[in-house]
């Protein structure tokens, strides 16, 4: 039997996601002479571990250059693969066990379906802040999206092709701006039924304010050669406008400059309040209104000083070609 699917893994650093990741795809209802595993590989060499899974799985190992980038990863990935459908996981997903079989329902029940991913949930023992994360991730589920997160995503060889690959030259914001170019061949469905779970999800605010620093390094370059959604045009201001208010409100008050002060607080809760009200309508009860206060606080911030510190890496970064 041919192959359908080829699952591509781009991986560097640690193991032990990775191995939770294979066995939830070893796991899957799908039957195993349907898909292959391609894992490119950043480190020297992997366990015994992960090349045992050959006895189980049509299982693969490419070795790329440490310094390249995921996107050079996922498309040195997709150049080898021989499935019909490319599966690009990260590196630390566990797929429920439908997942595939619902994937390629409904990438085949709708013709003008071009890409699917999956809704991310909550791992049992989820704490506030991957609580956060998780549903933030799946606010657009069971809609059509102009953008996907880069954590799971389904599509077939030709969309794939027709679209050029990932961008090797972002380190960040490639997910956002590959799956742009794939919409312009048809449309990209979040389906709420195919479930997974990230398991390097954010567990502290610490690591979360790190993540959208590295993150924020590529705004600027992921602007170039694709239409910007107007619902994404916020994302580039507020944090902004956000991060400049709360450095100018002790400024201000030290100089008694009162009413300054009070334009400046409202520019700063109005965004700011309007983020947090829409994330406590997603986690409800499960996460208090002060967490949620307290991710933007930080969250906003985090993503301006990413911002800042890309902007010389974007400005020499070639446009996508």
């Amino acid at each position: 039997m041919s192959i359908k699917t080829s699952f591509i893994i781009p991986h560097k650093g640690r193991e032990e996601m990775l191995l939770e990741t294979i066995q939830s795809i070893a796991d899957l209802d799908t039957p195993k002479t349907e898909f292959e595993v391609i894992i490119v590989s950043q480190n020297d060499s992997v366990s015994e571990l992960i090349q045992s899974y050959n006895k189980t799985l049509n299982l693969s190992v490419i070795y790329n250059n440490e310094e390249r980038t995921i996107s050079h990863s996922r498309n040195t990935g997709a150049k080898q693969a021989q499935g019909e459908y490319l599966a690009f996981l990260d590196a630390d997903i566990q797929l429920a066990p439908d997942w595939l079989n619902i994937m390629l329902s409904e990438l085949n029940k709708a013709t003008d379906t071009v890409l699917t991913f999956g809704t991310q949930k909550p791992s049992s023992n989820a704490n506030s802040i991957e609580k956060i994360r998780s549903y933030l991730a799946s606010a657009t589920s069971g809609n059509f999206t102009e953008s996907a997160p880069g954590a799971n995503l389904f599509l077939s060889r030709k969309i794939f092709d027709q679209a050029g690959g990932f961008p090797e030259n972002l380190k960040t914001c490639e997910d956002i701006y590959f799956t742009n170019k794939v919409s312009k061949h048809g449309l990209l469905f979040h389906e709420p039924s195919a479930k997974f779970i990230h398991l390097g999800e954010d567990k502290s605010f610490i690591e979360m304010f790190k993540k959208e620093m590295w993150r924020g390094q590529s705004n600027v370059a992921s602007l170039k050669g694709r239409n910007i959604p107007i619902r994404e045009i916020p994302s580039f201001i507020v944090p902004f406008v956000v991060s400049i208010g709360i450095v100018l409100a002790p400024i201000l008050f030290s100089l008694e400059l009162y009413i300054a002060l009070f334009v400046n607080l409202t520019f700063v809760l109005l965004p700011l309040s309007a983020y947090v009200i829409r994330l406590k309508k997603l986690v409800k009860k499960s996460v208090p209104l002060m967490y949620c206060a307290f991710f933007y606080s930080l969250y906003f911030p985090a993503r301006a000083i990413g911002t800042v510190i890309g902007v010389r890496g974007a400005v020499a970064t070639s446009s996508h070609k």
